[in-house]
Order: C-alpha cells, then structure tokens, then sequence
C-alpha cells in the first residue's frame, strides 16, 4: 500500500510517515498540492492525506486537481478547524474519508489509509470486472472468461448457423439452458421460438402428449385437440433439458421427429412436418442410462452430433469473482437499489467454497446476501456458508491461539486476573476495530450494530490497549 501525505506540517509530517511505515505502508510526502500533484502523477499512490490548509495550492483545490485527471488515488482530507459544511464540501468534492486534528488515535489514522485502499482496489476489480463482461455480452447471459468457457464459446459459434442437434453435458447448475439460449440467439433462428422443455418435470403419462400433441378423444381428459411443444417451436428451436429422463415411448417417437421431420399427435395417424432444431441437455451419465436399457444408444448417437461440455464452476477458476460481479450488479438493477461490493475476506470464501450447486447456488448465496446485508460491503458472514468458512480460517490459524491472535501459552505464566484483562482488553481493541471497519469509519453505525449507546462504544474504541 503506497500512501503520500501532504501537509506544510514538517512535524506532522514526519509522525505519520513514521507511524504509516510502521504498519508495513509505503510512504512519500509533500509539503504542498503542486508536489504532492506531481508525485501522485509520477508514483500512483493508492491513497493521499491532505490538509486543507497549506499555502499555495490548498486541500480543496489538490483533491479537484486529482479528481479532474481522474487520477485513481483516494483523498483523506486532515483539518484542525473541522465543521460540518467543510466536512460536507470535502465529501461532495470526492474525499473518502475527513479526519480532524488532532487525530483520536494512531489507529484511526491506519484504519481511514486502510479502508480507502480497500475502497480503491474494490472500485478497480469492479472497473475490470465490467470490461471483461462488456467484451463478451454477446453470448447473453452466459459469463466467464476461463480457458474451459472460451472453449464452449468457440463451440457455441461453431455450431450456431447450423441445423446440426447439440447435446449439452454438465452437472446440475451450471448454466445448460443458458448454452442452448445462446446458440438459438446467435442462429438464423433467433427471431424464432425458444421453447425450453424440462423433461423430468413432465409426468410420464403426459410426456408424449406434451412434446407431440393430442387430438380430441385420444385420453381420458382429452376433450379437444392440443398442438404440442414441437409445433408450437416449429421454425425455432426446442431445449429439451434433462432428455435422460425421457420414458422409452417417448424417446421412439422423438428419433423419428429427428429423422424424418415430422410429429403425429397422440391418437392420430397424420404426419405433421415440422421446421425445428433440437437441442438437449442432461447431468446424467446416458452411457450408463443405455447399459442399463432405459436409454436407446440409436436417439444417443442422433443427439450427440456435436456435444458442449460444461465445467463445474469449481473449474473455472476467477470465473467466480467475475459471476458474482454480474449478479451484484443485476441485482442492484431488478431491485432498484445501489449495488454492493465484495469484501477481500468475502471474495476469498466464494473462491474457497467447492460449489456444489454450481452457478445456481452462487446466484441464489448473493442474492440473500444483498438482501441481507445491511451495508455497502458483503462480508463472509453475510453468505450462507460464510460461518464454515470463517472456521475453516480459524482452524488454518491454529486453535490456540485467542483474540488478536494472541496465543494462550504466552500468557501462562501470568497471574490469572492479569492474562483474562489482557484477552478482554484484546478483545475489545478487535472487536471495535472490526466494527468500524465494516462500517467505514461510520461510529454510530458500528455502536448500533454492537447494541451500544455511541457515547459508550466511543469510549471503548479510545481504551488503552494491552501491548501484544
């Protein structure tokens, strides 16, 4: 983390650059906003504390200058005549964060350098993220941009402007529906019906009569006739999504609709000819199906022309961040609200997490931690597995150790009263810490997600703390 402070302060100067470095910071300085300008220019600091006064060039007019170059560095602005309208000015120009002099404590100092780093870095990976799914919206809702899925998209427009049947294969979740919307959208079929079929969900009774049509009288029930899903795709195409599952009647007559272009509705002898493409899906092993005889190895082979293999999402490596990056941001769309960033400690969990779902179960993990969240920043405990991985974390840690990473061993040989004040005074320092860092600096909303009056959360953040 490269930090410049900026202040005509040469005392002040030299204590923050100290106390900075001392917490692993990289450290330039500038007595002014026209050095400091040409420094940020030169170096790309990640963040800039600024006085407001200084001869010359001001505060004010330094965080302008690096907002009109649309410089990256993120602005702290530092005060000893602190108000609320210069507070308010500061923010509307662009400052992350205002701090007033003199400072509370060193750590406020490290935890606003800290959180507006982590706000740039957040702000770029999201900039970049949305580069990469700008670069490939042709391919509709599919997103990713891992070797294995450019491999299916090499597929998808290969086969597109074909009549050639798909078979589409890959676990439960991971966007099989999507693979065939993508090749109907890209053929010369697309201003055509989609009709997607799941054919699990079809009660077996009812699978001819669903894909093919009945006419009047053909069943108990049948009281007029009825078009099935083939004609109603006739010039499209049709999905047929989990085609394992289809009973042995059922997949007869499908091979004949593939071979000869043409269904006969339940209950009659008449031919109807129909224009559709096919393309079919299953997360099932249909070798097995066929070893087993519930599968016929004659409509295997009509289905199976060109087959898509699609990775598990715990394949596709950063796929992850750039799905969860799309969801985020189609969420804050359908829900009209603002859109929430990821953690470093969350997108962490979400590359851990094995998946089993797939890029369902990571849609639907982010979505109940959008609702969920209560700020702008999702954190692990706001996913539905974050505690185990939280766990997980602290198992790697190792567990002996307490709060703040302060090992029960080295406090062994202390008086009982002395090392549980020391625990406690730990616990707090991190605990508060962790609050406000959660909450962006924000002390009232820390002390109301700790369920305490401000004043007195206040007066806990300023406790002395045992030296570790």
């Amino acid at each position: 983390m490269q930090v410049i402070i900026v202040d005509d302060d040469a005392t002040l100067r030299r204590q923050l650059a100290r106390l900075l470095t001392a917490r692993g910071m990289h450290v330039l300085t500038a007595e002014d906003g026209l050095s400091a300008l040409e420094q940020i220019d030169r170096h790309q600091p990640d963040v800039a504390l600024v006085d407001l006064r200084m001869p010359g060039m001001d505060g004010f007019e330094l965080l302008a200058a690096i907002k009109e170059r649309a410089l990256t560095c993120e602005a702290i602005m530092m005060t000893a005549y602190a108000d609320v309208d210069t507070a308010v000015r500061a923010v509307k120009g662009g400052a992350h964060h205002f701090l007033q002099k003199p400072f509370a404590s060193a750590d406020q100092v490290a935890l606003a350098v800290t959180k507006a780093a982590d706000h740039k870095r957040l702000a770029e990976r999201a900039s970049k993220l949305e580069q990469r799914l700008l670069s490939q919206e042709r391919f509709g809702e599919l997103v990713g941009t891992s070797p294995k899925m450019e491999a299916v998209y090499r597929i998808i427009d290969g086969v597109a402007n074909t009549r050639s049947t798909v078979l589409v294969l890959g676990e439960s979740g991971t966007g099989k529906e999507l693979v065939a919307r993508a090749i109907h959208q890209r053929s010369s079929r697309a201003e055509k019906p989609f009709v997607p079929v799941n054919c699990a969900a079809i009660p077996k009774e009812l699978v001819e009569s669903e894909l093919f049509g009945h006419v009047r009288g053909a069943f108990t029930g049948a009281n007029a006739s009825r078009a099935g899903l083939f004609e109603s795709a006739n010039g499209g195409t049709i999905f047929l999504d989990e085609v394992g599952d289809l009973p042995l009647a059922a997949q007869v007559k499908l091979l004949r609709t593939l071979q000869e272009g043409e269904v006969k509705r339940v209950g009659s002898d008449e031919a109807k000819t129909v224009d559709v493409r096919v393309l079919a899906a299953t997360n099932v092993d249909l070798n097995e199906r066929i070893g087993l005889g519930t599968f016929r190895i004659d409509l295997y082979y009509r289905l199976n022309v060109i087959s898509v293999n699609l990775p598990a999402l715990r394949e596709r490596g950063d796929d992850v961040q750039v799905l969860a990056y799309h969801f985020l941001q189609k969420l804050a769309r359908r829900m009209d609200r603002p859109a929430k960033r990821l953690s470093s400690e969350a997108l962490k969990a979400l590359r851990e997490y094995p998946w089993p779902g797939n890029v369902r179960e990571l849609e639907h993990a982010l979505e109940r931690a959008f609702i969920l969240c209560q700020s702008e920043i999702i954190q692990p405990s706001d996913l539905p597995f974050g505690k185990e991985s939280l766990a997980r974390e602290s198992r790697k840690r190792g567990e002996s150790k307490s709060a703040g990473g302060l090992r029960i061993d080295s406090l062994i040989d202390l008086p009982y009263p002395e090392a549980k004040k020391r625990v406690l005074e730990l616990f707090d320092a991190e605990y508060t810490m962790e609050l406000m860092r959660r909450t962006d600096g924000n002390l009232s909303e820390a002390a109301r997600q700790a369920g305490m009056d401000r004043s007195n959360f206040r007066r806990l953040i300023k406790k002395p703390r045992a030296v570790r």
